[in-house]
């Protein structure tokens, strides 16, 4: 695996950034004078896109975001007109003082949400298959090709998306190409096909390590369908003239590489140094931890993403906010929180969960949740299952560590869970370690830097 000096480059870009949050205020949205170039990134979500426009010194200076239009094609969402559609009002909707500086742009999408297009014509072979579509009648012959616990190994992985077309469909396919759903849409801007980054491109079978296929994949009658693979902020091409034109974007403005939307959110919470980690408290929790090694095995649903010369292990509990939202509303979630005393140890021993089933740090789909006995007291009870979410994140880095991932030092939070202090400081009780709120969360940001990683 190629080194590079990124992980240099994101570090100066913080002390800058500090730097800055120190000595001014953030600037009005219509105030651009003298800033100089400014770089934009977009994130394709589940529900909707944002837009983040910052300055060299990470300081942002416009956001936005839109719902998707829910576009119709019988029975079906047409999510190509839907996202194509909203990709154009965002552009739309940056302010026009600030186009024609912008210099790069990059594009964060959901992960194994994918794309079979046509490059004759550009139009798509089949509907899009999003992240959370399962393609099991292709997972047999995925596994009798993949190592062991590959992520592929996964009926919703790209991968078993390809193969579930390739065996299915009766349209023409020498000239098809596989492109995800941030590819394609940086293919609007920029016309050029079958260019993808190695974080989008880890569930189709692309080895982040080797740079390469692996010869296993390489092998196979649909290989030329595969894109070709950049670092993720990466110059890909200029933007379309007609683009260009039509929007007042400068003439050397260029499009590069993105990522996936976790990948992206990462960045936006700049942990760069190994031992740094980020727990995502929504729905669910996901933790990411940045390590000098990387760490897959399906058995737990842990794989590890490249980030320059190192490597973004993650997993994902089944627990979280959506165990809380069934039990309480956001109302008494914020009254009873405050009662709480997170310096005093919960002797409930709970594993919340929404339904049956969990996957990390245990991997049992038949897990049944446990949330009794419930004490009389609703205090007690939130305190007690806060707590016991907490000892699942605990027990998850935990596992990283013990499957060889670099030890955890210190935690920022995204999500909703990041603004309740009283669950904040029943982790860092628990975890023993200093646990902060990320000062940026969204994805769109962590997209911004990219585009800017791109000129540097």
């Amino acid at each position: 695996m190629q080194s590079s000096n990124s992980n240099t480059y994101y570090s100066e870009l913080i002390r800058r950034m500090r730097l800055q949050r120190s000595s001014c205020k953030a600037e009005s949205i219509n105030d651009v004078e003298g800033v100089g170039k400014l770089y934009l990134g977009m994130d394709f979500g589940t529900s909707g896109a944002r837009y983040a426009i910052i300055d060299k010194d990470g300081v942002i200076h416009s956001e936005g975001k839109r719902d998707y239009p829910l576009y119709m094609n019988g029975n079906t969402v047409d999510w190509v007109r839907s996202w194509k559609t909203t990709l154009f009002s965002l552009l739309q909707d940056i302010p026009i003082t600030m186009r024609s500086l912008i210099a790069s742009i990059s594009i964060d999408g959901t992960s194994a949400t994918t794309l079979i297009i046509d490059s004759k014509t550009g139009e798509a072979l089949t509907r899009p298959l999003l992240y959370n579509e399962s393609c099991p009648d292709a997972l047999p012959i995925v596994k009798s090709i993949a190592p062991l616990n590959h992520t592929v190994r996964s009926g919703s992985s790209t991968l078993c998306k390809l193969v579930s077309w390739w065996t299915s469909s009766d349209s023409s396919k020498e000239s098809a190409v596989l492109m995800h759903q941030s590819d394609w849409l940086l293919w609007l801007l920029h016309g050029k096909f079958g260019v993808s980054d190695y974080n989008n491109a880890l569930k189709v079978g692309y080895d982040p390590e080797l740079d390469s296929y692996p010869p296993w994949l390489k092998s196979q009658l649909y290989s030329h369908v595969l894109p070709t693979i950049q670092p993720p902020g990466t110059i890909i091409s200029s933007l379309k003239e007609d683009i260009r034109t039509k929007f007042g974007f400068p003439e050397d403005c260029v499009v590069c590489t993105g990522t996936t939307d976790s990948i992206a959110a990462f960045l936006a919470a700049r942990a760069t140094q190994p031992g740094k980690a980020v727990t995502s408290l929504g729905s669910t929790l996901a933790i990411k931890l940045l390590s000098t090694t990387r760490i897959d095995d399906a058995r737990f649903g842990v794989y590890s993403h490249r980030l320059d010369d190192k490597w973004l292990v993650g997993g994902a509990s089944n627990t979280g906010g959506a165990v809380l939202r069934q039990l309480f509303s956001d109302e008494q979630l914020e009254n009873l929180s405050v009662q709480i005393n997170p310096m005093e140890p919960s002797p409930l021993d709970y594993y919340p969960l929404p339904a049956e089933g969990e996957r990390f740090p245990i991997a049992d789909p038949k897990m049944a949740p446990r949330l009794s006995p419930r004490p009389e007291c609703d205090v007690a009870y939130l305190h007690g299952i806060l707590e016991s979410i907490a000892r699942i994140e605990a027990q998850g880095y935990a596992l990283l560590k013990d499957l060889g991932a670099t030890e955890v030092e210190e935690v920022f939070t995204a999500g909703g869970g990041s603004k309740n202090d009283k669950w904040t400081e029943i982790r860092e009780r628990v975890l023993g370690l200093p646990v902060r709120r990320a000062l940026q969360t969204e994805a769109a940001y962590g997209a911004a830097l990219l585009a800017l990683k791109a000129t540097e």
